[in-house]
C-alpha cells in the first residue's frame, strides 16, 4: 500500500516581518516538503489581533514572494476559520475533555509552580460543569507520559499533568488558543508532516493531546533548529531581530542554507540557482539538532 501523500506547511504569525529565524524555517519547511515529493501550505496564523502589527501579513507573503517561495493552493486565515474552532471545542466539551474556568492570572499565580511552560495549573475549577460557564475553557489532561518522535530532535517525553497542567482552549479574553487552533488547522488541511522551529517543540505534546482528544491524526513532526543571539536568547521580533529585506533575498537564502547545514558552492550566485542547488541537495541529516548562534 502507498503511503499517504506529504503535505507540509510554513505558519507564520503576522506580530513583525519576516526575520533571520522565520526565514530559516521557512526554507528548512519549504526544502523537506519539495524533496519528499509533497505540497507546502501556507497558513496565516493571525488569532491575537493585540499582538499583530498592521500591514505585517501582507509584507511577509511580498517577502515570501521575493524570494521565490512557492506555496500550493491559497493563503489560508486563522481569523476566518472560528467556526470550525467553536465546533471543536463543543466536541470537546460534549466529550467531557473540556471544562469552564473562572481562575484569574493571579490567581493562579498565587496557588500554582512552575512548569516547562509556565504556571502548572492546579485544577481550581476541575470539577466545574459546562452549564457553569466560564471565563476560559481548558482540556482535562491525564497523567502519564506523552512521547514525540520527532525527525530532528529525536524522542521527546512530558508528563503533561505534571509539567504543564490542565492547558488553556478558549482565553478569557475570547480568542482562540493556539494549541487549538493549530490542531484544527493541521487536521481540517490534511498536514501530514509539521516542519517548525524547535522552541515549539515543548508545546507538541499539548496538540498531541488535543489531536487524540478530537480524534484526529497525529501529523510527523520535525523541529528544525533555533537560531539564537550571543546571550542564547532565541532570534524574535521579542529580541528586536530585523526583517530579512527583498533585495538581499540570494544573500539571505545562503545564509539560512549555511545555518542549515548545507553550503552551496560560490558559483551559485543567483536566487533562481540557490533553489535549484538547494532542491537537489537538500538532506535532513545535514541539519544541526542544536540552536544555531549567529553574530
Amino acid at each position: 500500500m502507498n503511503a499517504s501523500p506529504y503535505r507540509g506547511r510554513f505558519a507564520p504569525s503576522p506580530t513583525g516581518l519576516l526575520h533571520a529565524g522565520s526565514l530559516c524555517t521557512a526554507v528548512g519547511s519549504y526544502l523537506e516538503a519539495r524533496a519528499r515529493g509533497g505540497e507546502w501550505l501556507l497558513r496565516m496564523e493571525d488569532l491575537d489581533p493585540p499582538r499583530e502589527v498592521a500591514g505585517a501579513a501582507d509584507a511577509i507573503l511580498r517577502t515570501l514572494e521575493a524570494y521565490g517561495f512557492e506555496w500550493d493552493g491559497e493563503v489560508v486565515y486563522q481569523s476566518r476559520r472560528h467556526d470550525l474552532y467553536r465546533q471543536a471545542l463543543e466536541q470537546l466539551i460534549v466529550s467531557g475533555h473540556a471544562y469552564p474556568c473562572n481562575c484569574t492570572r493571579k490567581k493562579i499565580a498565587e496557588t500554582a509552580r512552575r512548569g516547562l511552560d509556565g504556571y502548572v495549573y492546579p485544577g481550581h475549577c476541575r470539577l466545574r460543569r459546562p452549564e457553569e460557564g466560564g471565563r476560559a475553557w481548558r482540556l482535562r489532561v491525564e497523567p502519564g507520559e506523552t512521547v514525540v518522535d520527532d525527525r530532528l530532535q529525536g524522542a521527546y517525553r512530558q508528563n503533561l499533568a505534571a509539567d504543564i497542567g490542565d492547558f488553556v482552549l478558549l482565553r478569557a479574553d475570547g480568542y482562540w488558543a493556539y494549541q487549538l487552533a493549530v490542531v484544527v488547522d493541521d487536521a481540517e488541511q490534511g498536514v501530514s508532516d509539521v516542519v517548525r522551529g524547535a522552541d515549539l517543540l515543548v508545546s507538541t505534546p499539548r496538540q498531541v493531546a488535543v489531536q487524540r482528544a478530537l480524534g484526529a491524526n497525529t501529523p510527523a513532526y520535525c523541529h528544525l533548529p533555533v537560531l539564537v543571539n550571543a546571550a542564547g536568547e532565541k532570534l524574535s521580533k521579542q529580541t528586536l531581530a530585523p526583517a530579512v529585506a527583498a533585495e538581499d533575498a540570494a544573500a539571505s537564502l545562503r545564509l539560512a542554507l549555511s545555518r542549515l547545514g548545507h553550503a552551496p558552492p560560490e558559483e551559485c550566485d543567483g536566487l533562481a540557482e540557490l533553489w535549484q542547488w538547494a532542491r537537489t541537495h537538500w538532506s535532513l541529516a545535514r541539519v544541526p539538532a542544536g540552536p544555531v548562534v549567529v553574530a
